[in-house]
């Protein structure tokens, strides 16, 4: 296949070179600009006639920068060459051309945005065919590492379920419940966890909880989070479908009425009501062990405890969780939320590892609150890293080129089209003071993010202020929208003030995408220099 690559001057050296070892017939064409991006179809098409015009029946296929604005139609139409987007970074042109018998490219997205799509699709097909296969999920329940939790089959066969717990429930609202669990399943939570308070006895507040939850969880297993036997009893007689937790102190009271109920039980390897909790992790798996067996009977996932870094020693409880399982396949329990709460650092990455040593324990269910600003979207993060997990299972590979990704904040691949002489004999100019502030006549502006329980029903708030009072709000799902909508209305006169709006708009949306709080004025991210000697 004869393909023409059209590009500029500054990114002509970058693709000549990727594309040199490709297997089709590649022409590589230096348009007339500097910037490859800022072609436009009528540009394209003028060069193509000038230079090809009598090649144009040779050539099978033509490439654009995946980074121009506007689509191909018009390019194809008037050539009668099928005309494409390409990559947006040059350096992945030799990964599109090995493709093009694999892949319908398209005249409006950048061939490597379809690919990365494909790549998406086929990851979560394989997930779906696996969950659907209920033939498969019966013979995998016979195993003694599965389970069924409620509706929900767990266990090391599965891929891990994130249990997502609702803290200190009782002293909810039934709106703050409510949107607390709506929000959990929106981010992709298999279940969801009545969390109770330590110490404290709410038994009469628990049917409550519980039918309040019920109609939103749908088919997702509920849980209650307590030590307390009198609660777990009530829990077990108001249709619980999985309790947390059952330990040496008070299995006596509540494991005859769980397993008369087929109530599946976390197990922990301690006595609270003694004010027993065993350290190495010899002594965990003994007592995890004695447990067992005074609970004969009982459907357990079996919780070795682990320990935030530098607390006890989280390297000893994840050996507890190895030698235990290496002697009893039963599924495991991880409480991912005490490692991630107890230490300062962004939750994405953390989770991931996490969720890594967990597949490679054999681990079946991750479990986190959401308690802190720094772990706010751990139980998306969790839902996300488990799923990458079982496809790196599945495939028998690392956890790369999944097709899924937990790549928030930096970029997966470093661009390799940065021209660094770009600039060279162009005079620069840098601001030398301030400007000064002058009130824009037409009003001023007082933007928030209203966030919901997904991105895509949060949205950016600009309140409009004439003479200190106001008279128009303005919402929009992107900061593109609301600043339209003022241009439109006339609500901007000064150019310093369309700018202000424009950084902070954008800003607002990134802290609707990212989880972080919105403050006017004020940075979304720390500098990194400041943490520096």
């Amino acid at each position: 296949m004869k393909v023409l690559i059209i590009t500029g001057n500054l990114a002509y050296p970058l693709i000549k070179n990727v594309v040199s070892g490709s297997s089709q017939d590649v022409i590589v064409h230096i348009a007339d600009t500097q910037v490859a991006a800022f072609l436009t179809p009528n540009m394209i098409i003028k060069e193509v006639k000038t230079y090809f015009k009598d090649q144009l029946d040779d050539i099978d296929l033509i490439l654009v920068p995946g980074l121009i604005k506007k689509g191909t139609r018009e390019i194809t139409k008037e050539l009668g060459i099928p005309t494409f987007k390409g990559s947006t970074d040059g350096a992945d042109l030799a990964m599109v051309l090995n493709l093009l018998d694999n892949i319908e490219l398209s005249e409006d997205k950048p061939a490597d945005k379809l690919i990365e799509e494909e790549k998406r699709k086929k990851a979560f097909k394989i997930i779906e065919d696996f969950e659907n296969d209920t033939e498969n999920i019966e013979k995998l329940l016979q195993k003694p590492n599965n389970i069924m939790v409620g509706k929900l089959p767990v266990g090391e066969d599965f891929p891990m379920r994130v249990l997502a717990e609702i803290a200190n429930a009782p002293f909810l609202s039934k709106e703050a419940l409510i949107n607390k669990c709506k929000y959990f399943v929106d981010c992709g939570a298999d279940m969801i966890d009545i969390g109770m308070a330590a110490g404290e006895d709410f038994s009469e507040k628990i049917p409550e909880l519980i039918n309040t939850l019920r109609p939103i969880v749908g088919d997702r297993p509920l849980s209650i989070d307590t030590l307390n036997a009198d609660e777990i009893i009530v829990a077990a007689e108001n249709g619980i479908d999985f309790v947390l937790s059952v330990d040496l102190g008070n299995q006596s009271k509540v494991a005859p009425l769980l397993k008369e109920k087929g109530i599946p039980a976390v197990f922990l390897p301690t006595n609270f009501s003694e004010g027993i909790t065993p350290k190495t992790p010899e002594e965990r798996v003994e007592f995890m062990n004695q447990l067992i067996e005074d609970t004969d009977g009982l459907k357990y996932v079996a919780d070795l405890i682990l320990d935030p870094v530098n607390s006890a020693s989280i390297v000893d409880s994840i050996i507890a969780f190895r030698d235990f399982h290496e002697d009893n396949k039963a599924p495991m329990f991880f409480g991912v939320g005490n490692v991630i709460e107890l230490m300062d650092a962004d939750s994405g990455g953390a989770n991931v590892l996490l969720a890594g040593i967990g597949m490679e324990l054999g681990v079946s269910i991750l479990f986190t609150p959401e308690e802190s600003g720094k772990t706010r979207g751990s139980v998306y993060e969790l839902s996300t890293a488990s799923k990458m997990m079982f496809l790196a299972k599945h495939r028998k590979s690392i956890p790369k080129d999944l097709g899924i990704n937990l790549v928030a904040f930096k970029d997966k691949h470093k661009r390799n089209d940065v021209i660094e002489n770009e600039l060279d004999g162009i005079p620069h100019a840098k601001l030398s003071e301030p400007l000064r502030f002058i009130r824009d006549k037409a009003g001023s502006f007082r933007i928030n993010v209203d966030y919901g329980t997904t991105v895509s029903e949060s949205r950016i708030i600009a309140t409009h202020f004439k003479k200190n009072t106001a008279d128009l709000v303005i919402v929009g799902k992107t900061a593109k929208q609301v600043y339209e909508e003022i241009i439109k209305k006339d609500l901007v006169t000064r150019m310093e003030h369309a700018a202000y709006l424009g950084s902070e708009l954008q800003k607002a949306e990134i802290a609707m995408i990212t989880g972080k709080d919105y403050v006017q004025d004020f940075e979304l991210f720390k500098n990194p220099d400041q943490f520096k000697n």
